[in-house]
């Protein structure tokens, strides 16, 4: 409050962090070989308190463009290079369970978002009497500290010991034998998982985007005492139940993947994801409409941790970090288009905007599941 910044305005600090997230995944994953996890992931620490020590100067100067530059643009390329790096580094560690493992590195990220949000900036606030800048300047300096410290043991596997030549079959099909990484990307099968992708990314921001609304409005019409007080409640508590479905979507469906394939994960996924979505546009009973969102953002996060591992299947570890970093700009579009989609109908037709949002999200799924039925887990390099 007095600030004076309309709810559109405010929405573009949050999508321009994450659509910086998915531009910076995208530029630094190519270099991720040459510069090393170590120092990338301390640039990304760097990046991201600086953003938030710039986002604090920028609440104390009531500087919406200012807010922009630190937690926008300098807070999402952090993000970027934090999230790409430690993803694609534990996936070498770990090649035989690459599901598991880089859904375990994404749980921590989707974890990490509910324990600021529900422990430690309301800490913060209390203890800074809700004056916002000494609290953005406090966590500039925590995130530091707390993202050098790993990013010190961030490094790659030691190289395996030279193997004798492999006969002419088997190199054949060695994933991603004879492409680049801008071949990769150029390729069709990277077209299509960048589509899934962002079908699932984007029908799951829809429902964060007004989960909480959404469920107050339904407790208002089954039960009209409620106070103002108590709805906020529910809603809150939605929020911190989802976003505990959402970590553990991405360790769950990850090890799920590495047993029925990246594909069946995702075709499973999105086929239960356009039902719930049916039944959230016809429910009007609070609790179902609350175990509909956890679903959603079970399988929301479940794209995250199922992802990395796919891409490491089809082209192979040397070309992870460039691909899944390309990848990740299905996160930056979707974080810009599904917030916007969503106010736009608040502010056009918002007596309707709840059920138009889960229709098109329901589309933008069934749309998904097609383009799954050609995806395979097939690497990139066999033919046929």
């Amino acid at each position: 409050s007095g600030f004076r910044w309309n709810n559109s305005q405010v929405a573009w600090i949050f999508a321009l962090a994450i659509f910086f997230l998915g531009v910076s995944a995208a530029v630094a994953g190519p270099r991720l070989q040459k510069v090393g996890p170590r120092r990338m992931a301390a640039v990304g620490g760097a990046a991201f308190s600086l953003g938030y020590a710039v986002a604090g100067l920028a609440l104390g100067l009531r500087s919406l463009v200012l807010l922009y530059l630190g937690y926008g643009l300098l807070g999402g390329i952090g993000l970027g290079l934090g999230y790409v790096t430690p993803v694609t580094t534990v996936a070498k560690w770990f090649p035989d369970r690459k599901g598991l493992a880089t859904g375990m590195v994404i749980m921590g990220f989707g974890l990490g978002a509910l324990f600021m949000s529900k422990v430690l900036a309301p800490l913060l606030i209390g203890l800074f009497a809700g004056s916002l800048p000494p609290v953005f300047y406090c966590l500039a300096g925590l995130f530091l500290v707390l993202t050098m410290v790993p990013a010190w043991f961030m490094v790659n596997p030691p190289e395996a010991p030279a193997a004798k030549p492999a006969a002419p079959k088997a190199a054949a099909a060695a994933p991603s034998a004879g492409l680049t990484a801008r071949q990769a990307i150029l390729s069709g099968r990277f077209a299509l998982m960048w589509l899934v992708f962002f079908c699932n990314i984007t029908a799951g921001i829809a429902i964060i985007s007004f989960q909480s609304p959404m469920l107050q409005d339904l407790w208002r019409v089954a039960d009209g005492s409620l106070p103002a007080a108590a709805l906020a409640a529910w809603g809150a508590t939605l929020i911190a139940v989802s976003s505990l479905f959402n970590g553990a979507g991405r360790f769950l469906w990850g090890a799920v993947s590495d047993r029925i394939g990246r594909s069946w994960t995702f075709r499973a996924m999105l086929a239960t994801e356009i039902a719930v979505f049916v039944g959230l546009m016809l429910t009007q009973r609070p609790w179902v409409f609350g175990v509909l969102v956890c679903w959603v953002l079970l399988c929301y996060g479940g794209g995250f941790g199922t992802m990395p591992a796919f891409i490491g299947d089809v082209f192979g570890p040397k070309l992870m970090a460039a691909v899944y970093g390309a990848v990740l700009t299905a996160w930056g579009v979707a974080g810009v288009a599904g917030p916007q989609l969503v106010a736009v109908l608040k502010d056009r037709v918002p007596d309707r905007a709840s059920t138009l949002s889960f229709a098109i999200g329901a589309g933008l799924l069934g749309l998904g599941f097609l383009l799954s039925l050609a995806l395979s887990d097939r690497p990139a390099a066999q033919k046929g």
